[in-house]
């Protein structure tokens, strides 16, 4: 992904001011097994998202985002259905 795509710029501004993650960030990185969020950081995530895109993510419960990648995806799905 690239390092200056505006939702990547968001997930990575998010992680680090609100989740208070310092660790390299890729579209790998799983959410909750490498930066050990927990349901609160994933919200704090998904309404940073949902605000400054003006979107609403409706993820699967069943089958949420996984890494940053995945998220980065669902987020700019959402976005272009927008258009």
């Amino acid at each position: 992904m690239d390092s200056n795509d505006p939702i990547w710029q968001l997930i990575v501004e998010t992680l680090r001011r609100e989740c208070r993650v310092q660790v390299e960030l890729q579209p790998g990185t799983r959410l909750r097994e490498d930066l050990g969020l927990d349901s609160l950081a994933l919200l704090q995530l998904a309404v940073a998202a949902e605000a400054h895109f003006r979107i609403y993510l409706q993820e699967d419960a069943q089958a949420p985002p996984q890494t940053l990648g995945e998220f980065a995806e669902l987020v700019q799905q959402r976005c272009r259905a927008q258009l």
